[in-house]
């Protein structure tokens, strides 16, 4: 069974949120069979805005944190991680895509293969699709990452990134 299950943000009363969700699975009869699918739990880390990390580690980089977005069709590390990682041949190229930014701009990007990324020190993703977006802006976890360990979720209470089909 697959399952993608995001909470959204901004709900007035959580609680009664997740409550609901939970009377949801139960009467459907698939709490279980949902819960037995996340063999990995990744913290969230919680930077005081209404974005949030997790920690990383790029093979050819070092330590990262990614912002997790399920907006965005792809991971996106910066022209800094590009670079470290060109050097050290830990990435290919791929192709140009047009996108549009968060700002609303479209632009044409570059698309690279990462070699291997490993989300909070549990769960290693190989051959991980990423643009490159300009400058030192931050790194950005995306569905060509998250969807290589379906179904996820994500949790606020506490915060964590539910993943699966870790390979640690």
């Amino acid at each position: 069974m697959l399952a993608f299950i995001i909470l959204p943000q901004k709900v007035a009363n959580m609680n009664h949120f997740l409550s609901r969700l939970i009377s949801l699975f139960l009467a459907l009869g698939i709490t279980e069979c949902i819960a037995s699918e996340f063999d990995t739990t990744i913290p969230i880390l919680d930077k005081g805005a209404i974005t949030y990390y997790v920690a990383g580690q790029v093979e050819g980089y070092g330590d990262t944190d990614f912002m997790v977005d399920t907006g965005s069709g792809y991971t996106a590390i910066n022209e800094a991680m590009l670079a470290k990682l060109r050097h050290d041949s830990k990435v290919k190229f791929v192709s140009t895509v047009s996108g549009i930014l968060a700002n609303g701009k479209r632009t044409k990007l570059s698309v690279y293969m990462i070699d291997r990324i490993n989300i909070g020190g549990r769960c290693v993703i190989h051959d991980v699709k990423a643009i490159i977006l300009p400058g030192s802006t931050r790194n950005i976890l995306g569905l060509s990452a998250l969807k290589k360990n379906a179904p996820f979720a994500l949790s606020f209470d506490p915060p964590r990134l539910l993943l699966s089909n870790c390979i640690t």
